[in-house]
């Protein structure tokens, strides 16, 4: 909580002291902590219905609602790809999560035909990331039955998100080789790398307090010059640090490095919860790279995704109390 009150305070100040629009940053704490609530509540009660009915409600959405599923490039603005690509991820980690919470074979094997037919659905509507990005989390939940230290696991996953961050403001700066840099130029396309040199560049020109939340569309050359833009630089990190400066990057990553930190005092197994690392470590890499936080879908399906990992079913808790009784009576 003092974590998400200061993600939703800071922009404040920054808006204040900047003329900004505070109102997306505020909608998207409001979205991580409704969502978070609501995973909290409904893993405790159902550890196996909620997460199944989270990735089910997750496609669906992703399938039926137009405005995230990406159209031809010539008409999509940049960031619905990213929403589909993390909607895809949030709904595979769901399934895989409620595979692992399943004591039945037979159900989990159901899950994990879901995790698999939510990535063949993203191949379907055209989302190739989408599908590849579902496929390695289903890969990293059956691999993660193995694993009985989640410490160095879950510290593994922090790097790399750490890694996909760094790469970003290095091509940001320019700071990576020619060859290199054009293909990832390549890939990324022109535009989103010139919004990302606008982003730095403000960055480091208003360090402390940043140019103020919502503004950066109002002082980005590449945004002011292309007619799809939305005026944001389409990665969540520069994002911050051009909007609301140093402090705001360093609340990003408590929240991140918070997020590791309760995964890895969770009650739940392992399993679980390395699975819903290994997705939310895949959307970190997402919105790293794109706009996907941007959308409040995404925002309620991570804070949900991170509530099914860190509750405490009640049925765990009331079979170690009969346990404990028992173990009284006999001695």
């Amino acid at each position: 909580m003092v974590v998400l009150g200061a993600c939703a305070a800071w922009p404040l100040i920054t808006a204040a002291a900047r003329d900004g629009r505070p109102e997306g940053m505020l909608l998207a704490v409001l979205a991580v902590a409704a969502g978070y609530a609501a995973g909290r509540i409904g893993g405790a009660l159902l550890p196996v219905a909620a997460p199944c009915a989270g990735a089910l409600a997750g496609i669906g959405l992703t399938a039926w609602v137009p405005h995230l599923v990406p159209g031809p490039q010539i008409t999509a603005p940049l960031g619905h790809a990213g929403a589909t690509t993390a909607m895809v991820i949030l709904s595979a980690g769901a399934a895989s999560c409620a595979a692992w919470a399943a004591s039945g074979s037979a159900v989990r094997s159901a899950m994990r035909l879901l995790a698999a037919g939510i990535a063949v659905t993203a191949a379907m509507l055209g989302s190739v990331t989408g599908c590849v990005a579902a496929a390695v989390v289903l890969a990293v939940s059956l691999a993660a039955g193995r694993v009985r230290r989640r410490g160095a696991a879950l510290a593994g996953l922090g790097v790399i998100t750490a890694g996909t961050a760094g790469l970003t403001w290095a091509v940001a700066g320019s700071a990576v080789p020619d060859g290199f840099a054009a293909s990832l130029e390549g890939r990324l396309t022109p535009h989103r790398v010139a919004l990302w040199h606008d982003a730095l560049d403000l960055a480091r020109t208003h360090a402390g307090l940043g140019v103020g939340p919502g503004r950066f569309g109002e002082l980005s050359a590449a945004s002011l010059g292309s007619p799809l833009a939305d005026g944001k630089p389409h990665s969540a990190p520069l994002q911050l640090a051009a909007e609301q400066g140093v402090v705001g990057v360093m609340l990003l990553t408590a929240a991140f490095g918070w997020l590791l930190y309760a995964l890895w005092r969770s009650r739940r197994p392992t399993p679980v919860v390395l699975t819903v690392a290994a997705a939310l470590t895949a959307l970190a890499a997402v919105a790293t790279v794109g706009n996907a936080l941007s959308f409040t879908a995404v925002a309620v399906g991570t804070g949900y995704l991170a509530g099914l990992a860190t509750s405490r079913p009640f049925a765990l808790d009331t079979a170690r109390r009969v346990g404990e009784v028992r173990g009284g009576a006999v001695r």
